[in-house]
C-alpha cells in the first residue's frame, strides 16, 4: 500500500464517521419528541458500513451503504391530559435510547479521531522523508 492510499482509506472513514455522527446527532435531538398528528412518533436511524475497494488490490475503505429506521415500538406514557395523547390516555415517544446513542457518539468520535491521527501522522512521515533528500 503507497502512503497516499492510506490518506484516501482514512478520508473515508473520516467522512463515514461523519456521517454517523449526524445521524446520532439527530437521534438524540429528538429523544423526547412525542407522535405528531399522523400518530407515527420519531423512528431512531442506523447506519449501515460497506467496505469499499480503493485504488490498490487489496486496499478497501468504508463508505456509508444505508441509514436504516429502527422499527421496535416507541415508549408510551399515559398522560390523558398531554395534546398528543391518544383516545386511551397513552402519549408515544420516540424509540431512541440516549444512553445507546451516547455509546455511538463516543464511538464514532473516536474512530474519527483516530483516523485523523492516521491522516497526520502519514503527513509527518511525508514530509520526514522530504527533508532527508534535502539534507545533503
Amino acid at each position: 500500500m503507497s502512503m497516499f492510499s492510506i490518506f484516501n482509506v482514512s478520508g473515508s472513514a473520516v467522512s463515514a464517521q461523519a456521517q454517523r455522527l449526524n445521524v446520532v446527532a439527530s437521534n438524540l435531538a429528538n429523544a423526547d419528541t412525542v407522535a405528531g398528528p399522523d400518530r407515527s412518533p420519531y423512528k431512531a436511524r442506523q447506519v449501515v458500513f460497506t467496505t469499499t475497494p480503493m485504488g490498490e488490490v487489496g486496499t478497501a475503505g468504508v463508505t456509508v451503504s444505508n441509514i436504516t429506521e429502527d422499527n421496535t415500538p416507541g415508549r408510551r406514557v399515559l398522560d390523558p391530559k398531554h395534546p398528543q395523547a391518544d383516545a386511551d390516555g397513552y402519549v408515544t415517544y420516540s424509540n431512541v435510547n440516549p444512553v445507546e446513542e451516547m455509546v455511538n457518539m463516543i464511538s464514532a468520535s473516536r474512530s474519527y479521531q483516530n483516523n485523523i491521527e492516521v491522516m497526520n501522522t502519514a503527513k509527518s512521515l511525508l514530509l520526514k522523508t522530504l527533508q532527508l533528500g534535502q539534507g545533503t
